[in-house]
């Protein structure tokens, strides 16, 4: 009796230890976490759309007061791919009279501030933005001077919230908290559809952590069978009733434009 019971023990000790391993092989501590998920996926995205080189576009800018008023700007864009660093770009208001000729030059960076100079014929000055002033209101629209320049994945720390659906598509939801002290925001929820990366929604937080805007995406359109671009966006803004809608048309990629194109002292040479 004492012989059966003793060959048995080692068999029961075997299983109790390859039940533990497999436990801890399968255990939550071996998956990755909600800041890894996001980062991953922000750097996915950043991925996607390098190699554009660099596009020209229209914009139309309706601005639009809390009882409906509207007043309407027309743009041109245009944006330099710089590899290594963030972009260029160049906004130039053709209409109306008023701020014809206005043009906001801004070179992003992966890294620390950007820099910004808004150029205004009237005066016949460019204004350098500070870091400090960059949530302030882009030519008295919705978009502030922080919003108009890229999303550089080093510009922000990253949080997975969930997945849920968003149209006919799949979306992931993640908070981007700024790194940036001067930003206006203390974080940004994304809704990002999982299939192509595109961009949906986001809400904004201003400092005080209120749901003060929010920007829709829609009428997507691919280019050069890689690059999408949204032609419409809307930014609400909660606290003011207040609301601005851009639409972009006549897209054109790898266009003959150099770095010269993107100078401080070209501004007051922009017609």
């Amino acid at each position: 009796m004492n012989n059966i019971i003793y060959r048995k023990t080692p068999s029961i000790s075997l299983l109790v230890v390859l039940c533990v391993s497999i436990s801890a092989f399968l255990s939550p501590v071996h998956s990755k976490t909600p800041e890894e998920i996001g980062l991953e996926i922000a750097r996915k995205t950043d991925l996607q759309d390098e190699g554009f080189d660099n596009f020209t576009a229209q914009q139309t800018m309706v601005l639009r007061n809390k009882h409906g008023q509207e007043s309407k700007r027309i743009l041109r864009v245009n944006v330099l791919e710089v590899p290594g660093d963030g972009n260029k770009s160049l906004f130039v208001f053709d209409n109306p009279r008023d701020v014809k000729g206005t043009a906001l030059l801004i070179h992003a960076h992966k890294e620390g501030p950007d820099d910004q100079w808004l150029y205004l014929p009237a005066l016949k000055r460019v204004k350098r933005i500070s870091s400090s002033n960059r949530s302030g209101s882009f030519m008295g629209s919705e978009f502030s001077y922080e919003d108009m320049t890229d999303q550089e994945v080093e510009k922000f720390t990253y949080r997975y919230l969930r997945d849920e659906p968003c149209g006919d598509a799949t979306c992931t939801v993640i908070e981007h908290f700024p790194v940036d002290e001067d930003s206006g925001y203390t974080r940004q929820v994304v809704w990002q559809d999982k299939d192509e990366l595109r961009v949906w929604k986001v809400h904004y937080y201003d400092r005080k952590n209120a749901h003060s805007k929010t920007l829709t995406l829609d009428d997507y359109e691919l280019y050069l069978d890689r690059y999408w671009r949204a032609g419409l966006m809307t930014m609400v803004n909660h606290l003011t009733g207040k609301s601005t809608v851009m639409t972009w048309t006549d897209y054109q990629f790898q266009t003959d434009l150099d770095e010269n194109d993107f100078t401080k002292t070209g501004l007051r040479r922009v017609r």
